[in-house]
């Protein structure tokens, strides 16, 4: 079998750059929610010495030195482009696996070995001329080897963004495996990283050389399955169906402590909405939901951190009748006089949605069916227009409410928004 993992390089970066060139060969930094942290930065701000997860405090005072540029984490542009890139590279395959919002697994088993490299390289110019982003692509004969082959072709600029491991000479394999750090496995995180490294592994070769069996004993089936993948040992195979998700959640740190029930309803309502919307896209029902509310934990004052669960009547993918629950969890656990920092809401209990049964005190079917075309047109609005552009009046008539998440320099969300589509201007 034949793997390529396909990745973005910096895709939260690349995003912004498509459509903002004035970025391009510029330190910029993405910063999480309520602009709180670094979680992305392009190469020059690598460069910079910048740290993953920096707090954006620290280093705001050094823009103007150090030539910095700074954005609010753009979640609908980077969604809407990552679904496009999707798109591009399933024309290459018949077997693709999303694995993330910038990567994905493609099955090339068929695809005559010396056009491998070809096909690869074709991938990587489609999707930089049809969207603009930038992509490496590592072949290889399993899911970890393609992994650490990617990574290679990312590192290695002569390789011009494809690395195809199997056809590495062996003294070729051994000069990127045996400089190559343990940690840069996939599946190897920092913790395990620091316990191989006290039993004297410290790069991918000596983990590939491990006895994988004492390994297991010592860690995990985990660890065994990747050192046989790392030998070329198909362990881990292609998802490319719909794992259906065991909960779906829904929370974001306020932009400013909360203290209104009111606020907090309209909180709690919006986020149900979107937890609604990725149920119907998943094309499940819930059958239970929890909400949940957080004071600030580091900071010296009166803590309250209460969780409430609620069994609905009916497993349901209908927003109306989430929403009603979540408010009345969201109300018998709301106590006064403390500052909230968080609130969110989970859906648990996920059925098929073709699954569930009547029941006998159940609403009407013809008014069941109503509601679900309901549904169905809100998610075709919303789509189409942007989100939120349709939803409940208890979420707020489309102002901005003090505690939602602070964006100080988000950008236009100029593909999925009429109001934000970028502007061309001809000159005569």
């Amino acid at each position: 079998m034949t793997i390529a993992l396909i990745d973005g390089n910096n895709f939260y970066i690349s995003c912004e750059r498509v459509f903002q060139p004035k970025l391009r060969d510029r330190p910029v930094v993405i910063l999480s929610n309520n602009d709180g942290c670094i979680v992305s930065r392009s190469a020059e701000a690598k460069a910079l010495g910048i740290p993953m997860g920096a707090p954006w405090f620290e280093w705001k005072a050094r823009v103007g030195r150090l030539g910095l540029l700074a954005l609010s984490s753009n979640y609908t542009l980077y969604a809407d482009l990552s679904e496009r890139m999707m798109r591009i590279l399933k024309r290459f395959s018949p077997r693709q696996e999303v694995y993330s919002i910038d990567e994905c697994f493609l099955d090339l088993t068929g695809v005559d070995g010396d056009q491998q490299t070809t096909l690869a390289a074709t991938m990587r110019a489609t999707v930089a001329r049809e969207i603009g982003i930038p992509v490496c692509v590592g072949i290889a004969s399993t899911k970890t080897r393609a992994k650490l082959a990617n990574h290679i072709a990312k590192k290695t600029p002569e390789l011009q963004g494809v690395c195809h491991l199997e056809q590495l000479s062996v003294q070729e394999q051994s000069h990127y495996l045996d400089r190559w750090p343990v940690n840069d496995v996939w599946g190897v995180g920092r913790k395990i990283a620091e316990k191989l490294q006290t039993l004297g592994i410290t790069t991918v070769a000596q983990l590939r050389d491990s006895d994988p069996k004492n390994l297991r004993q010592r860690f995990s089936v985990q660890i065994e399955r990747t050192v046989r993948e790392l030998r070329g040992e198909m362990c881990i195979p292609l998802d490319t169906g719909h794992t259906p998700r065991d909960s779906i959640q829904s929370a974001r740190s306020f932009g400013q402590p909360v203290t209104a029930v009111e606020d907090l309803q309209a909180a709690i309502t919006l986020y149900t909405t979107r937890a609604a919307e990725k149920l119907r896209k998943d094309g499940s029902v819930a059958g239970a939901l929890e909400v949940f509310l957080s004071t600030y934990r580091h900071r010296d004052e009166p803590q309250y951190h209460p969780v409430r669960s609620v069994r609905l009547i009916a497993p349901t993918d209908d927003t109306l009748q989430m929403i009603h629950s979540a408010v009345s969890a969201l109300e018998s656990i709301y106590r006064p006089g403390y500052r909230y920092a968080k609130a969110g809401i989970r859906l648990m209990d996920l059925h098929p949605a073709g699954s569930r049964q009547a029941e006998i005190f159940g609403v009407p079917p013809e008014q069941d069916e109503r509601r679900s075309r309901l549904m169905q047109t809100l998610d075709t609005i919303n789509q189409r227009y942007g989100s939120s552009t349709c939803q409940p009046g208890s979420a707020g008539i489309r102002q901005r409410r003090a505690w939602q998440m602070q964006r100080g320099t988000l950008s236009p969300q100029f593909t999925t928004s009429w109001a934000e589509l970028p502007v061309a201007l001809a000159r005569t």
